[in-house]
This record gives structure tokens, C-alpha cells and sequence, in this order.
């Protein structure tokens, strides 16, 4: 199944870390946990903390530890197709949550969403029997999903920015269903 993941860190730095992940299954299902800093977990960007409003204290108030957290994502996430907006930098985020658990920095595998609403678009269309260059149609597709789904400004939030992503394969599915609708009605 499609899992909408995202992570906010500390900071941007190579010392930075995740703060709060969240996940959300494509049919709806979801998590969200602030993260607890590892001992040595240390840098920390105040513009960071401006964009996602989460505190070094709140997290050491109502943070999970990381290594709980590490393991509840391994158990939910194992064996599910897991996409982010920004593979690099959440990629950093997991592994290095993974390693302060003292798990292998591969065991969860990080694709980009891009790759989810291409997937979701192509799916329809096939199943309906769109073959005129479903790829061009399918592009078309997710840029309309995004501007009628996606806020203007990213809520930089993990929940928040996993159910946007989550939102956009969706309404790439309807739009794809609405095109071939159209194209039938069109040709008869």
C-alpha cells in the first residue's frame, strides 16, 4: 500500500535531526510523533523552529524517545511503498533516527511522491484504456492535482504536509477517471 510520509528537523545542517514524523496511509490511516532528541542530538536552527513552531523543550516535554518511535515505524512501514516530497532530505531524517535506534539506516526505503502520482495516474487510465501517451496525460494530471490541492504555502507540519501528498494521489485519481469520462462522452 501507499504510505505519504514527512519529517521536520532541527535544522538544515549536518548536524540537524528529525523532530516530529508523520505518516498516512493512502487509505487514510495515519501517525504523527514529535521526537524526543537522541543525547547526541544537539544542533539547532531557531529559523527551523520558526517554520514548524515546535521547541527543543516541547519535544523533550511530549516527545516520543527516538527509538521508540523508530521502532513503531519500522512495524507499521515494513513492506509498504513509502514516498516523501524531498527523498534526500527526509532520507537523511530516517537514517538518521534508524542509526540513534541502533537499526539498520536501510531497513524503511524512501521514494519520491512523484513517483506515486505518476503511479496512481498511469493505473486509471490503463484500466480505463487511455492509450494516447497516457505519460503526457498522467503529467498533466498531477499538475492539475497540485494546484487544486496543495496549499500555496506548505503547512510545514509533518501530518499536515504527509495528508497533502496523500490528497494529490487522490485527486489525481479522480481527475484521470473525470478525463476518460470526458474523452468517451466526447467520442460518442
Amino acid at each position: 500500500m501507499r504510505v505519504f510520509l514527512d519529517f521536520e528537523a532541527s535544522s538544515l545542517g549536518e548536524g540537524g535531526f528529525p523532530v516530529e514524523v508523520a505518516w498516512v496511509f493512502e487509505h487514510g490511516r495515519s501517525e504523527t510523533h514529535l521526537i524526543r532528541p537522541a543525547p547526541d542530538w544537539t544542533e539547532w536552527d531557531p529559523e527551523a523552529q520558526a517554520i514548524h513552531r515546535i521547541s527543543r523543550e516541547q519535544l523533550e516535554a511530549e516527545g516520543a524517545d527516538h527509538a521508540d518511535v523508530a521502532a513503531r515505524m519500522l512495524d507499521q512501514l515494513s513492506g509498504h511503498a513509502l514516498y516523501v516530497t524531498a527523498p534526500s532530505w527526509d532520507g537523511q531524517w530516517l537514517s538518521r533516527l534508524l542509526r540513534a535506534a541502533g537499526l539498520p539506516r536501510h531497513a524503511l526505503r524512501l521514494k519520491d511522491s512523484d513517483e506515486a502520482h505518476r503511479e496512481a495516474a498511469l493505473n486509471v487510465l490503463e484500466v480505463l484504456g487511455v492509450r494516447d501517451d497516457p505519460e503526457a496525460v498522467a503529467e498533466r494530471l498531477i499538475a492539475q492535482a497540485r494546484l487544486n490541492v496543495l496549499p500555496e504555502t506548505p503547512a510545514h507540519r509533518a501530518l499536515a504536509d504527509a495528508e497533502a501528498e496523500r490528497q494529490v494521489c487522490l485527486e489525481v485519481q479522480r481527475l484521470a477517471r473525470e478525463a476518460v469520462k470526458a474523452s468517451r462522452w466526447n467520442r460518442a
